[in-house]
């Protein structure tokens, strides 16, 4: 591999100066869990395959580690753990998450200051280390005000236990009040407060998935989060595996991450193939993909990967892997090529949709109104 090893690039996660490698390693398919079904299938790996995988994507100059608690109910991390006791600890970026039902009691779940310091003990435990640098929110919880959150994560970076703090799977709204809440407090009194920004927002973003441009991302351009896609590959959809007409052998109810019928589905990034197998929309944007990935002689999943990683809102893309082979593969979008400006056209144009009103009504009309001493919030192309 000397030589041809793929190499990694490095970004700012957001307006911080914390630097990760664009591509970033999600931890999901680390362990398994009798008791949930998403974590129990065929593509869960144990400690061995899993700390094998971690070992190479250092190799490749990947620094960016992506788990959370209810990942197999806390077996993910302690695997990550056991795997980092081993590393320089400075050199990795590691990211965890708080949210989930971690138990039978009231107190188990949410976004509360009870559950969110309880939870970062039992991460850090789990994690065998004594700092998270990135704790992520993993949801929304509509039963705690965010005033209590936002002090729960503030007061654990203050003691050391949490470096940064960050937001995942959240609406336009929802993002507008956590980021603009704090900004608020910042401007008005920071010296009282000292309250730490948030600085990133991971969320489900692919060719298949491109909503949060029209509302979450206008929030982070304008306030300088960084993105963090997962699910880049829509539950294996958009790995060019996959052909028109031909039915994907499967065990009767998924295929991988793919559920086969509507009915079978775990949750959202893991759509049904009946929705799919006879969808034009799906299949024009494969043939897209496939004619792209051949003019670079490159993947269809380094395709997909590219075209996040020259979106201009984007910091790192996380990739889950379940073999050394697709490791490989996907670090290869890292760096060292580029997609063109008329390639990334081309893909946005098949993987686009017809806007609702207001939102085409309001890119139309500011299609043209760029200012660049006054920032532009929309999600555009860049080119490295």
């Amino acid at each position: 591999m000397a030589g041809t090893t793929p190499k990694v690039a490095y970004r700012f996660l957001g307006k911080s100066g914390l630097s990760v490698s664009n591509i970033c390693l999600g931890t999901m398919t680390y362990g398994k869990s009798s008791t949930i079904e998403l974590f129990n299938g065929p593509t869960q790996r144990d400690e061995a395959e899993s700390h094998a995988i971690m070992d190479r994507f250092v190799e490749l100059g990947g620094n960016f580690i992506d788990t959370a608690n209810i990942y197999s109910l806390g077996v993910s991390e302690e695997i990550v753990g056991s795997w980092l006791k081993k590393q320089k600890r400075s050199d990795i970026v590691l990211a965890t998450k708080v949210r989930a039902t971690m138990g039978p009691g009231a107190n188990d779940m949410g976004l509360s200051r009870r559950h969110i310091l309880q939870q970062c003990d039992d991460s850090l435990r789990r994690l065998q280390t004594s700092y998270i640098d990135l704790y992520q929110t993993h949801g929304w919880d509509n039963a705690v005000p965010i005033e209590e959150t936002l002090r729960a994560l503030d007061d654990l970076v203050k003691c050391g236990k949490v470096r940064y703090i960050g937001v995942c799977n959240v609406v336009g709204w929802q993002m507008q009040k956590m980021v603009g809440w704090q900004m608020q407090k910042i401007v008005d009194k920071a010296e009282a407060m000292g309250i730490n920004s948030i600085i990133g927002l991971q969320q489900q973003y692919s060719l298949l998935c491109r909503h949060p441009e029209l509302e979450e991302f206008q929030v982070c351009k304008n306030e300088g989060l960084g993105v963090l896609p997962w699910s880049p590959l829509k539950g294996g959809l958009l790995t060019g595996k996959f052909e028109r007409g031909v039915k994907p052998a499967g065990d009767g109810s998924r295929i991988g991450f793919v559920a086969e019928k509507e009915s079978n589905r775990a949750f959202q990034s893991s759509p049904a193939w009946s929705k799919y197998e006879d969808n034009e929309f799906y299949w024009n944007l494969i043939d897209t993909m496939n004619k792209v990935a051949k003019s670079h002689g490159k993947s269809v999943p380094q395709v997909a990967l590219r075209w996040l990683l020259q979106k201009n809102v984007v910091s790192s893309v996380i990739i889950g892997a379940t073999s050394i082979k697709q490791l490989e593969d996907n670090m290869g979008a890292s760096t060292g090529w580029s997609l063109t400006k008329e390639e990334m056209a081309e893909l946005d144009t098949a993987s686009s949709v017809e806007l609702p009103y207001p939102y085409e009504m309001v890119f139309r009309m500011n299609e043209r109104r760029k200012n660049p001493f006054n920032g532009s919030p929309f999600v555009e192309n860049i080119s490295e």
